[in-house]
């Protein structure tokens, strides 16, 4: 397989993003780097972020650009999305937040300035809360309406509302509802 196919298959899975250290784990030079973006092969969209000139974008390109962003020195994604943006990915409330959240582990670290575009959450979420889309982690739906509870910066109506449609269309049971004293709260207060 050619280091151009082996590239395709990374970005492929990321929405047409990669970052630096994938290019070169497909034999991309560095140095190069810059040829492939005069070309018109590559688009440079942030430092150490590149998208495939010739990928259909998709509809939020934002969620895995900010991903990649979050990636550790060895290249692993960190970061997870969840509390508002994760009732939005989950297509749960009309809210609109200025900022998109991102859970980061307890120990996250960046030598750059975190982007205004982001409201981090540092919090290590397990592995079972969380769901793999296209290029990215998001937290499940029971989760999510935990964390937004929790945070308390969402109308108790909107949140009434996002677990009344999560219970409708199957994302939650409820069971799990019960199982959770904040929800069962606002189940039986909101008659749903």
């Amino acid at each position: 397989m050619s280091n151009k196919d082996q590239l395709f298959e990374i970005a492929n899975r990321q929405q047409g993003f990669f970052i630096t250290r994938q290019a070169e784990a497909c034999g991309f030079s560095r140095s190069n780097f810059h040829l492939k973006i005069q070309s018109g092969e590559w688009i440079k969209e942030r430092r150490g972020i590149y998208r495939l000139a010739h990928y259909p974008i998709t509809e939020r390109p934002e969620l895995v650009l900010w991903i990649l962003w979050s990636c550790n020195r060895k290249g692993e994604p960190q970061g997870i999305w969840s509390h508002d943006t994760a009732l939005d990915i989950h297509e749960l409330s009309d809210v609109m937040p200025s900022k998109m959240h991102m859970s980061v582990p307890s120990n996250f670290r960046r030598r750059t300035d975190i982007p205004r575009v982001l409201n981090l959450h540092y919090i290590d979420i397990p592995e079972s809360d969380t769901e793999t889309r296209q290029g990215y982690r998001v937290t499940k739906t029971l989760r999510t309406l935990i964390d937004v509870i929790n945070e308390g910066k969402i109308a108790p109506n909107q949140i009434a509302q996002a677990l009344k449609e999560a219970l409708q269309r199957g994302l939650i049971s409820r069971r799990e509802v019960d199982s959770e004293p904040k929800l069962t709260k606002i189940k039986e207060s909101n008659e749903i």
